[in-house]
């Protein structure tokens, strides 16, 4: 059975409205981190904390999960059922890798003293990336609700809907990070 074209409008609507909503949520995380990111009392400031190596790595890994997941909506598109699911699971392993740098990140952060209570500075900037992390999470569990619902119903019409509302959502991720890489690990480098 089809899905009429205006319910999936709808839909798709509907979420073009909640990735909005988040715009606004990270515009004003941004905020908070311009108001106080040189506020480091004591503690090291942006430009001697982070590594660009390592957050260059990152980049590069979130960047081809969004390469990865456009794959698997041109496979979609071509009713290509198998090479969709392996490109989400492309997708879903870069995704858990960068989650995982970002973790190990987080964690020698807090290790040598310089945690979000260390700092004013600190704190907008473990709010601003802990927050992309925790949407990169969700993303990722999303990810496997819909691999289990296209590899058990396939790519219906309600599938593409979904597969393309995760598409859009880790898009936008990826549009989010190229900020965050922006403003909080270049821009100090500078």
């Amino acid at each position: 059975m089809t899905d009429h074209p205006q319910t999936n409008d709808r839909v798709v609507f509907g979420f073009w409205i909640y990735l909005m909503s988040d715009c606004v949520l990270f515009a004003g995380l941004f905020a908070a981190y311009a108001v106080l990111h040189n506020s480091t009392y004591g503690s090291p400031t942006a430009g001697e904390l982070f590594s660009l190596p390592y957050v260059l790595t990152e980049t590069f890994i979130l960047l081809t999960s969004s390469f990865t997941i456009g794959l698997a909506m041109l496979a979609a598109y071509s009713q290509k059922k198998e090479l969709t699911v392996a490109a989400l699971v492309i997708t879903m392993t870069l995704g858990i890798s960068f989650l995982a740098m970002e973790l190990s990140e987080f964690g020698n952060f807090i290790s040598e003293g310089h945690s979000w209570q260390a700092s004013a500075f600190l704190s907008s900037f473990f709010t601003l990336v802990g927050t992309h992390g925790l949407h990169v999470f969700l993303g990722l569990i999303w990810m496997i609700a819909v691999l289990l619902h296209v590899n058990f119903r396939g790519l219906t019409d309600g599938t593409m809907r979904k597969l393309m509302c995760l598409s859009l959502f880790w898009h936008f991720l990826d549009i989010i990070w190229i900020f965050i890489f922006t403003f909080v690990f270049l821009w100090p480098m500078i």
